[in-house]
């Protein structure tokens, strides 16, 4: 028990701190402030807390996002009164659209130092909007009326707790107003404090809930899918971004569903399908490729019914729709009806089709496989086999054109971490072209890799803090694959690279940057045709040097060559601490390159 009572507000946080760490909290990324001392000094001296100060709160922020990502437990994040809290909203905002729990507590001045001048202090109150899925300011702690206030607060705490998680995760966003004095100076009257409480009694029922079923969903009709099954022969199971718990058992259900039905299932390249090949033989990875064979240029004169023997008469979603254009908008001319797979209560229909939701998780199917005699696994039919026959094609034309490609092309690098990343690798993408690269030409394979990304919001703030939360006591290899601006634009992350220390000798992270000096999506946009402005204003090249800047924070810093040498440092993952492997490349002509590939992957019709 660490309760301190040397002043109210000593005691105000270290009842808040107990009652978080017994309801499982594991971690507390703080940052330094004057007004969150207590919150600061209550969480760091708790002897079960990992506690990590980090000084830039936007990195701080994302650190936390990405260690609540893979664990999928809410960690805390603290920060002191005015502005430091707004530099939490863009991960917030990540957290809240991307499911992920957040415990946000904001240290506040209290309400008569407010709207007066007093320094430091602005309108907290709702400070991240509707994004949090629960929020509340606490009361202020009272001396007087202590014996009331603090059962308030545990179970508010049990409250927020709750809520992070249940009926389906988010931020929770606690605002905390203290009064002085902040640093534990031992008040006149402390001996008084101790007799408001019995710890044991006061905490006796506080502890983790028991595991739930998400979203209390309910067990899988195996009669609808039967039914599908029968009606909708031709039918498509289409697997967007998922970043689950047990990414074996996600697989597993999956593939249940897929065999169960014989429909081809349509994997992201940001969802674990891909990495657990042999689970479900129905996978179709190339999809892009496949529908790009039905585009005509521009790509505004899509006609998604150029070959009919493509298009299925229903479709099933399993979460958010994958990256690809062509997909989409291939979506975009089915008229069928389509089933969308999630726990979550979002629309999850961007093409307002005409989609049914059923709330429930994958992991009901994995847990109640169908029956014999409800329906049996059926062998896919002429449609199914014609998505396979093309995807063969694809696969094989994009690997015979990247082994015939011996120097360093930006698209290549996707197949070829695919192929070499250690087996149960961790491995963040930063968003734009490494995104699409990853959906273009990652290869199928068993190396058990789970991809992470921030899709929730899809902006490049704060990767590389997200990147190092995710690796954090992961005990697994983690590898971050990002261009050179989505680096730059949170270097401060650097400053992290203490935290994957000697003393958690599992933790390391490898950075894969792309430098290409400049922002290489654009390239493929219609802008890129018109410079100036475009060079100055959209690709806005930085012309950094990156073993300079990884000298500054001591990150071991490497100029990859050769495919050769990169293989090498892949099998040769740091124990610990950080390391940068710089491909450098040329971005316009990577960009003719990727295009001219794309418009030769055209499968033979």
């Amino acid at each position: 028990m660490s309760l301190d009572f040397r002043n109210l507000n000593t005691l105000w946080a270290s009842v808040m701190a107990e009652t978080l760490v017994r309801l499982g909290l594991q971690t507390a990324v703080i940052c330094p402030g004057s007004r969150s001392a207590p919150l600061a000094i209550a969480l760091a001296r708790h002897p079960q807390l990992d506690a990590i100060p980090v000084l830039d709160e936007r990195s701080a922020s994302f650190f936390a996002l990405g260690l609540a990502k893979r664990t999928h437990r809410p960690v805390a994040l603290i920060c002191t009164s005015g502005t430091a809290g707004a530099n939490f909203y863009p991960a917030v905002i990540e957290a809240s659209e991307s499911g992920v729990p957040l415990i946000v507590l904001t240290a506040d001045r209290p309400p008569e130092l407010r709207q007066c001048k007093a320094g430091q202090a602005i309108d907290q109150s709702k400070l991240f909007g509707h994004y949090p899925v629960w929020q509340l300011e606490l009361a202020l702690p009272e001396t007087d009326r202590l014996r009331h206030l603090l059962p308030y607060l545990r179970q508010t705490l049990v409250q927020a707790w709750g809520r992070s998680q249940f009926p389906h995760p988010g931020p929770v966003h606690l605002n905390v107003p203290l009064r002085e004095p902040l640093a534990p100076i031992a008040a006149a009257d402390q001996s008084d404090l101790s007799d408001v409480i019995d710890a044991e009694t006061f905490f006796a029922h506080v502890a983790p809930a028991a595991p739930a079923r998400p979203g209390g969903d309910p067990l899988p009709d195996w009669h609808l899918f039967q039914q599908l099954q029968q009606q909708y022969p031709r039918g498509l199971i289409i697997a967007g971004l998922a970043q689950p718990q047990e990414a074996e058992v996600y697989c597993r259900a999956i593939a249940t569903l897929a065999t169960t039905l014989g429909w081809p299932v349509l994997a992201d390249a940001l969802n674990p399908l891909r990495n657990f090949q042999a689970l479900n033989p129905n996978l179709i990875g190339h999809y892009d490729e496949i529908l790009r064979s039905q585009a005509q240029a521009p790509f505004p004169d899509f006609q998604p019914d150029l070959q009919p023997d493509l298009r299925p008469d229903g479709v099933i979603r399993i979460g958010e729709l994958p990256t690809s254009r062509f997909l989409r908008q291939w979506l975009t001319g089915f008229e069928g009806p389509q089933w969308v797979i999630s726990d979550r209560p979002d629309n999850l229909d961007p093409l307002h089709g005409h989609t049914i939701h059923l709330r429930l998780g994958l992991n009901n199917l994995a847990e109640t496989p169908p029956t014999a005699g409800r329906t049996a696994a059926r062998p896919g039919g002429d449609y199914l086999q014609r998505w396979q026959q093309l995807e063969e094609q694809v696969a094989e034309a994009i690997a015979q054109r990247f082994q015939q490609t011996p120097e360093l092309r930006e698209p290549k690098i996707a197949w070829f971490l695919s192929q070499h990343l250690p087996v149960g690798t961790l491995l963040f993408v930063a968003n734009s072209t490494p995104v699409r690269d990853l959906e273009w030409f990652w290869q199928k394979g068993d190396r058990q890799i789970q991809p992470y990304v921030n899709r929730g919001a899809n902006g490049i703030d704060g990767t590389l803090s997200t990147a190092l939360g995710l690796a954090h006591r992961s005990q697994r290899p983690c590898v971050l694959l990002t261009g050179d601006l989505a680096l730059l634009h949170d270097t401060n992350g650097f400053l992290l690279a203490k935290t994957l220390s000697k003393s958690h000798p599992a933790d390391s992270l490898t950075i894969v940057l792309i430098n290409n000096n400049g922002g290489g999506i654009f390239e493929l946009l219609p802008i890129s045709q018109f410079d100036p402005p475009f060079e100055e204003f959209f690709a806005t090249p930085q012309n950094i040097a990156f073993a300079q800047l990884c000298k500054t924070y001591d990150i071991e810093h490497r100029v990859i060559v050769s495919w050769e040498v990169l293989a090498q440092q892949l099998q040769q993952l740091p124990s610990s601490g950080v390391r940068l492997l710089e491909i450098r490349s040329d971005r316009k002509a990577d960009a003719g390159w990727r295009s001219q590939l794309l418009s030769e992957l055209m499968p033979r019709q």
